[in-house]
């Protein structure tokens, strides 16, 4: 680790203050301040010089200096205008490295892709990204199908452990499954928050999702399984009877509900925290069958 490094205190606060940065609540705005842990998160996305990088919120470029250093390209989202001429500069050394200032949540990301890298190419997402719109991003980089091995992001300790949770314990639910259903999620490191500035009141992880060729379950139609799903956990202390009931009152009595839960073969009387992503695609089918009938 040099000075010449963004992430240290000493170069950080340098570039904050030479360009008069403050920081947005509203954004998020975190910037990792300790190369060892950058370091550790391009070991963790498999970052080699064939790798084609896409990075979100990069802020003054720590993180995107040390996937450059690795990286055959980066292409990175910013949303925060008053950055980009930050990382002009901070960036100047790394002509491979691409800022695109715009909201990825409403960014072309597929289009920005097939762009900027090969067909084929081997490509990873790996960002710092906002907490307060970690899910929203994370979901919508995995429904889009991108061409992409895997997503290694640093995200609350909370949220990483609630994606890579399993059937039966406290942190498992509509969330674990709709992430587990594109990729297989695990936890790479933990992440103290001392290693930020300003710090964050919560402690992060790396989550690495990798994507899977297909799902581990055939659904006829995703959106009703995910939203069966979602209804299976909107109680968490409510029996799969009593949240079913609720989500289908409409279309059909509770004893119908019933005998739609036991032919698929599971007991009413479960919690949907209980239920693998297999008895899900099967309730998933079911449902959807008896209401097709109505």
């Amino acid at each position: 680790m040099t000075d010449k490094d963004i992430a240290t205190p000493k170069r950080t606060r340098e570039i904050l203050e030479r360009f008069g940065f403050s920081f947005k609540k509203s954004l998020g705005q975190n910037f990792l301040i300790d190369t060892n842990i950058l370091n550790r998160i391009v070991d963790a996305a498999e970052v080699t010089e064939s790798t084609g990088v896409i990075e979100i919120g990069p802020g003054i470029g720590a993180l995107t200096e040390q996937l450059a250093k690795r990286a055959h390209k980066v292409v990175a989202f910013e949303i925060d205008q008053r950055l980009i001429p930050i990382l002009e500069e901070t960036l100047s050394p790394y002509p491979h490295v691409e800022v695109i200032n715009e909201d990825v949540l409403k960014a072309d990301v597929k289009q920005v892709v097939s762009g900027r890298f090969k067909d084929g190419e081997d490509l990873a997402v790996v960002a710092n990204l906002p907490y307060y719109v970690t899910t929203p991003i994370l979901m919508k980089l995995l429904e889009e199908n991108l061409p992409v091995r895997s997503i290694v992001v640093m995200v609350q300790k909370e949220v990483a452990d609630r994606i890579a949770a399993g059937p039966g314990t406290k942190d498992y639910g509509s969330l674990s499954i709709a992430a587990q259903y594109y990729a297989h999620a695990d936890t790479a490191f933990t992440v103290p928050k001392t290693v930020f500035v300003p710090q964050p009141n919560v402690d992060s992880a790396i989550l690495r999702l990798t994507i899977r060729d297909k799902p581990p379950v055939e659904v006829e139609d995703e959106a009703f399984f995910f939203e069966l799903v979602r209804a299976s956990f909107a109680q968490r202390r409510k029996t799969l009877l009593n949240n079913m009931s609720r989500h289908f009152g409409e279309d059909l009595e509770k004893s119908e509900v019933e005998k739609v839960i036991q032919e698929a073969g599971i007991d009413p009387k479960r919690r949907g925290e209980s239920l693998h992503m297999e008895e899900f695609a099967e309730l998933s089918s079911r449902f959807s069958g008896r209401l097709a009938e109505k």
